[in-house]
């Protein structure tokens, strides 16, 4: 495992160690709530397979074990936080989400968005 994924207090022995990774499942959840009555299909579907990439990119970068592999898997999450991030924006004009789950969203993917390029550069 990199050095860089060691903490002070404890090991980071698997990818849902990570709190970058523990953040995109607490998002991918909202946004599968939030948007879970949308009767717009292709919206719904898109954001919520996009959310899933971030988490499922974390993971499998992780499990290559290898730094270039992780880097890129990680920066494929970072793409797919910007594609919810545009879609919150959109969802909001199309008055899919109100302003607070708006904004509770964007928050999250930001800070995500945050720790992966944190992680990419520590790697």
């Amino acid at each position: 495992m990199p050095e860089s994924q060691q903490t002070a207090k404890n090991t980071i022995s698997s990818f849902e160690d990570l709190l970058v990774w523990q953040k995109a499942e607490g998002l991918c959840l909202l946004v599968y709530k939030a948007f879970a009555s949308s009767s717009d299909y292709s919206y719904r579907d898109q954001i919520r397979r996009a959310s899933v990439s971030i988490m499922n990119n974390i993971a499998e970068g992780y499990e290559r074990k290898g730094n270039k592999e992780y880097c890129r898997f990680l920066f494929i999450a970072k793409g797919s936080c910007g594609e919810v991030r545009s879609m919150l924006h959109l969802g909001l004009k199309l008055k899919y989400i109100n302003r607070e789950e708006y904004e509770n969203l964007l928050d999250q993917t930001v800070q995500i968005s945050k720790m992966l390029y944190g992680l990419i550069k520590k790697l």
